[in-house]
């Protein structure tokens, strides 16, 4: 999702409504101050050459991503850009809600269209707009979410729609259209009306396409709950369906929705939570923020004042806004807070849609704040590259991903034509570069699965094309670069073009304040007009500046240090007869003392241990009490090294030819070892398979291994051991392989490779550990090429473009080479078989079944929480991975 809007009203000479009038205003104000801030000396500003070559990479950029999706995922919803193919609902395994986004409707060629106009591709639209007509059905029994359906899907058409009729107008293309996208969109509309067939008004989460809700064959209509935004998030997209066909239901039951959420809204705080029961009003999650959940319903307030002119709308915004700004707001951050008790923060970290605020406050015309936060995420991106799904009070990253989501971008546009401050072009060339280099795979741009490693995800959103390359390129276009008025429409969350002259057309519900007059309200509070240019921007060309600068440090300042590893202490006491840090599992000794003190081993399916007491199991009652001893040194022990040792994941990366850099792999972190967030150049060598294989003893092949890093699987021995067995034969690094078949780090969580309970320091080699998925991922590469080169590394790093572009001509020369010699042998009847280029060879490998699903390698997930002992004569140690 994403905010803002285009600010400005309606064109043509009539005077037009009340509404209109301030939104104009504000227009003309930015513009001031943007011209101001421009014309500035030292201002820095960026050159119209410049300007025009990033906005020309944007275009390039759009290209390599639409093309893909169109020659490899189309029909399909989504393009999966690492295995270079569509994603169908059904054919993939399921992620959960995020699939809701899929309804077999070719989603993100719907969510393209009016893009493709505004990055001047009018050939493409109308041929996007021509295949949406004929290969599009809306029919399909298939379960959807109501809020991505509208914002994508109804919002897609009718902005299709918005710039089909305007091209029409202008007299060169679409001649032939009929309306056929509103026809389309009035159909989808009313497949989405029974999923607000509940007493509040407030819709069902989800419907089927086909059998609407409380249908037998639905497979939906048991919901409760619904967030607030999946609620509220609807006006834009209905009103304008019903102003466009003069259909009014559209319209009433948007309406009626974000009455009931204003009615129900905690009134002492005037803000409301995240989720709420659909039947009875109640809020279910009485947290509020202005992220995931409640985002977009702020933002429709705002905005369907813009469209629709209705002052009570303006009137909650403003409501909701003082509040916001009283409570979450806690200048940089934005903090949830408990809606009863807004003094009292209800986490301690941010989540990354936050970052379409800022846009919303330049709408709003409050600029200070909306610059402070902006800062902020941008010193966040700065250290990340991109923005991590959620990230704490002190910066750290709490959910790693980064599904390229384009809010921060278009917050960065917004604050430009507010401020015109060049450093906003910077920040925008900024994500460019980033984009590029870290997400741009051959058939699209990956999502980032950890911002950290920088390891992908097979998985390109239909709202990448959608906003990210709109709010881009229209950062950096001058008003010539483009074919119509971008301010005689305003953005949708999903940054669809609706016209704002739909305000004075057929205005069927009539337009009431159901909340109180605005002649009661304190006008301080309430503005109706947009300020005056000299508050927003006291005649200083270093306004912005000033009010960024004092933030430019804040994300390192904030970053705590890593955490020094603690000495042992395990306390003093009678010692039972086996300590818990001299335990090897693969010691019979060992584990015929366990059993006579009632421990048994457990060998978990996904690889890890775990001991269990049973202490009337015990030979003896002293036994059972060494048992007990022993158990509690295992649990101190374990929770020892989970405390100290809370690493993050590492990374892999094969940088030989013909992968050279692409694929990367994740990798879990040894809590021994060479650290590699301190050495950020990593460990680079050539990957060989240890004699025996298992490196449970003296290495065989030590002339191999020598100088590379060692492969091995894991097992029959602890990872310490192994370390130091190749270590002794000369290894620069190593890899332990899992031995569980099938394991991966889409399914697993992230594993961390304990020490042996003594001191490790001997070990100065890394060590990573791979789950076996992508460790056959390696052991593909050695037997496809046999010289594989791998990166060991705390985050992947830039790929070696040099080396791939020397191999790229390589690759060319012998394939003009082989041209010839086939030209010259055809009267022979020999054929000459071409060399596939680096890329060609990227594409298939990266189709191959094992990197298919494997390349996609990262999860952002903390080691099991340690489980408690229970005082019923059974005792459970916590989970260790010792081995």
């Amino acid at each position: 999702m994403s905010g803002a809007a285009g600010c400005q009203g309606g064109g043509g000479g009539e005077r037009g409504p009340r509404w209109r009038r301030p939104w104009r205003l504000l227009a003309l104000g930015l513009l001031s101050a943007s011209s101001v801030l421009a014309a500035a000396p030292g201002a820095g500003a960026m050159s119209k050459e410049e300007k025009r070559r990033l906005g020309n990479q944007v275009l390039e950029m759009f290209d390599h991503a639409y093309s893909n999706y169109m020659e490899h995922a189309y029909p399909a919803d989504e393009l999966m850009p690492l295995t270079c193919r569509g994603r169908v609902r059904g054919q993939e395994p399921s992620r959960g809600d995020v699939d809701d986004a899929l309804g077999k409707f070719s989603l993100t060629l719907i969510d393209t269209l009016d893009t493709l106009v505004v990055l001047n591709k009018t050939k493409e639209f109308e041929e996007a707009v021509k295949k949406v007509i004929k290969d599009v059905n809306l029919d399909n029994d298939i379960v959807v979410s109501v809020f991505e359906t509208n914002i994508r899907v109804l919002g897609g058409l009718l902005g299709g729609h918005s710039v089909a009729i305007m091209l029409k107008e202008k007299g060169e293309h679409m001649q032939w259209y009929n309306g056929e996208l509103l026809h389309m969109a009035k159909e989808l509309g009313y497949k989405l009306l029974p999923a607000f067939n509940t007493t509040s008004g407030l819709p069902y989460p989800r419907v089927n396409l086909k059998f609407g809700v409380r249908h037998p064959e639905a497979r939906t209509g048991t919901e409760t709950d619904t967030c607030t935004a999946c609620a509220g998030t609807l006006i834009l997209e209905f009103a304008a369906l019903s102003r466009f066909t003069g259909t009014s239901i559209f319209e009433e039951y948007a309406r009626k929705a974000l009455d009931f959420i204003w009615e129900k809204r905690q009134r002492s705080s005037n803000l409301v939570g995240v989720t709420i029961n659909i039947h009875t009003g109640d809020w279910v999650r009485k947290d509020s923020g202005v992220g995931a959940g409640i985002d977009s319903y702020y933002e429709y307030l705002l905005k369907a004042y813009v469209l629709l002119g209705d002052d009570s709308f303006l009137e909650r915004f403003n409501t909701h806004y003082d509040a916001i700004m009283r409570y979450i707001s806690q200048p940089p951050l934005l903090l949830d807070v408990h809606i009863h008790k807004p003094m009292l923060n209800a986490r301690t970290w941010m989540d990354s849609l936050l970052a379409f605020f800022p846009g919303l406050q330049v709408l709003k015309g409050d600029i200070r704040p909306a610059i402070e936060t902006h800062e902020m995420l941008y010193q966040v991106i700065k250290k990340h590259n991109f923005l991590p799904e959620a990230f704490t009070t002190d910066f750290r990253v709490h959910w790693a991903q980064h599904p390229l989501r384009p809010e921060f971008a278009e917050s960065t546009y917004f604050l430009y034509k507010a401020t015109g401050d060049p450093y906003y072009l910077e920040v925008g060339k900024t994500l460019i570069e980033n984009l590029n280099k870290y997400a741009r795979v051959p058939c699209g741009f990956a999502a980032m699965k950890d911002v950290r490693t920088g390891s992908h995800e097979d998985r390109m959103d239909s709202f990448f094309l959608a906003e990210m390359f709109k709010y881009l390129y229209l950062l950096f276009a001058d008003k010539e670069d483009m074919i119509f008025d971008i301010e005689d429409y305003i953005f949708t969350t999903e940054a669809h073009l609706l016209p704002l002259w739909l305000s004075t057309t057929n205005q069927t519900i009539s337009k009431k304040n159901t909340t109180t007059e605005y002649t009661e309200l304190d006008d301080s509070n309430f503005d109706w007009t947009c300020p005056n240019t000299q508050i927003l921007f006291p005649n200083d060309p270093m306004f912005a500046q000033s009010i960024r600068e004092p933030l430019k440090n804040v994300v390192d300042k904030s970053c705590p240090r890593g955490i020094s590893r603690a000495e042992e202490s395990l306390g003093s006491g009678p010692k039972p007869p086996l300590r818990a840090r001299d335990f090897m599992a693969s010691n019979p000794e060992h584990l015929e003392i366990l059993k006579k003190m009632g421990v048994s081993l457990i060998h978990l399916k996904d690889g890890r241990v775990q001991l269990v007491q049973h202490a009337v199991q015990a030979a003896s009652s002293l036994d059972a009490e060494d048992g007990l001893r022993f158990m509690q040194e295992m649990i101190e022990l374990s929770s020892q090294q989970q405390k100290e040792q809370q690493l993050p994941p590492r990374a892999v990366q094969i940088v030989s030819h013909p992968f050279f850099g692409r694929v990367v792999l994740t990798a879990g972190p040894a809590q021994f070892g060479m650290d590699l967030s301190k050495h950020k150049s990593g460990t680079r060598g050539f990957v060989v398979t240890i004699k025996p294989y298992n490196g449970c003893s003296e290495i065989t092949n030590p002339e191999a291994v020598k100088e590379k890093i060692a492969l091995m699987q894991r097992g029959q021995c602890m990872f310490a051991e192994k370390a130091r067995n190749i270590q002794k034969a000369g290894a620069i690094g190593g890899i332990v392989i899992d031995d569980n078949e099938g394991s991966s780090s889409d399914t697993a969580p992230l594993f961390q490779m304990a020490g042996d309970g003594k001191n490790t320091d001997d070990i100065t080699i890394p060590m990573l550990f791979l789950f076996n998925k992508e460790g056959n991922i390696i052991l593909d590469a050695i037997r496809e090429y046999e010289a594989v080169e791998v990166l060991l590394s705390d985050k992947a790093k830039d790929r070696d473009l040099e080396m791939e572009n020397m191999d790229q001509k390589l690759s060319e020369n012998d394939s003009h080479k082989q041209n010839s010699e086939e030209a010259s042998s055809a009267s022979q009847d020999v054929v000459a078989i071409r060399t596939p280029t680096p890329l060609e060879l990227m594409r298939l490998v990266l189709q191959s079944q094992h990197v298919c699903k494997g390349i996609t390698s990262l999860r952002n997930k903390k080691p099991r929480q340690s489980q408690t002992p229970k005082l019923t004569g059974i005792i459970k140690s916590n989970l260790w991975n010792p081995y």
